[in-house]
């Protein structure tokens, strides 16, 4: 069968509805929706989503992050946690495991801290990212058909962001964040040598962005809201499908579904879809 998964940072699914994301559901018509800054209680969500099965994960914080997953049949198994106590990752990671016609497929939605770099906010994301990266084998073990999305916050390479030089010192470009991605794409037990020069082992994820457009400039997934970055299309390649590389060979499309124009926008961010096979 073939299974239509999205992820999308809604901010704000509440301001999302108001503002034409059902009706961009109904056309896109996903099976499985990865939700990120959903900035709701449980109830609001499921007002904002009837007709959904719904799990998610609300921020500690009133009206902050918060991730979640809609689904057209029920998960069998969630998890929220990521990594040790200290970890912040409440409202920003939810495992939900589905059994497809015979196959187990666990989806992840994620949320990655936006930092600042050189504060405490970068340190909680140096954390986040730790956490992350001794997730990503233990998901794999767990299913082999695993699938991590969602705002990850960091444009990988130098074709993820339009204006990379102005934002090499910034935080979502910090050739320490870039190096993670490098570790969590490089080949599955080699040794990888990031961007910042640190020596890392390969988990063997799959960018499947990156390997359906091959060496272009994005597609982008964020534009600023100031000024005419979404015109122009000045954006960020910061929200992902990091498949396991068994689910990464039965995609059989994918896309960016960027707005036709800024002011039919329902997020600031595009949703990123793709069909995978999955079942009998």
């Amino acid at each position: 069968m073939s299974v239509r998964i999205a992820s999308v940072n809604v901010n704000g699914i509440r301001a999302a509805v108001r503002k034409g994301m059902l009706e961009w559901i109904d056309a896109a018509r996903p099976d499985i929706l990865a939700l990120q800054e959903v900035r709701a209680t449980a109830a609001e969500l499921a007002a904002a989503l009837p007709g959904w099965e719904l799990v998610g994960h609300e921020s500690a914080q009133k009206g902050r992050a918060g991730v979640a997953v809609a689904s057209r049949h029920a998960a069998v198994d969630v998890r929220t946690a990521l990594g040790e106590d200290g970890v912040d990752s409440a409202g920003r990671w939810i495992e939900a495991d589905f059994d497809l016609e015979g196959e187990r497929l666990t989806v992840v939605s994620a949320y990655v801290h936006t930092g600042e770099a050189d504060t405490p906010r970068q340190d909680a994301k140096w954390a986040f990212l730790d956490a992350m990266e001794a997730r990503l084998p233990q998901l794999r073990m767990h299913a082999p058909l695993a699938l991590v999305m969602g705002d990850l916050n960091v444009g990988h390479r130098e074709l993820d962001i339009r204006n990379w030089r102005a934002n090499r010192k910034k935080s979502g470009f910090l050739p320490r964040e870039r190096a993670y991605f490098d570790r969590f794409f490089g080949p599955d037990g080699e040794p990888v040598t990031g961007v910042d020069g640190s020596v890392g082992t390969g988990l063997g994820w799959v960018d499947v962005g990156r390997r359906v457009h091959g060496e272009v400039d994005g597609p982008y997934t964020w534009w600023s809201m100031r000024g005419r970055a979404f015109d122009n299309d000045t954006g960020w390649r910061i929200d992902y499908h990091l498949a396991t590389p068994e689910l990464a060979e039965r995609v059989s499309d994918y896309h960016v579904l960027r707005a036709p124009s800024w002011d039919t926008r329902w997020s600031d961010h595009a949703p990123v879809v793709a069909d995978y096979r999955v079942g009998s």
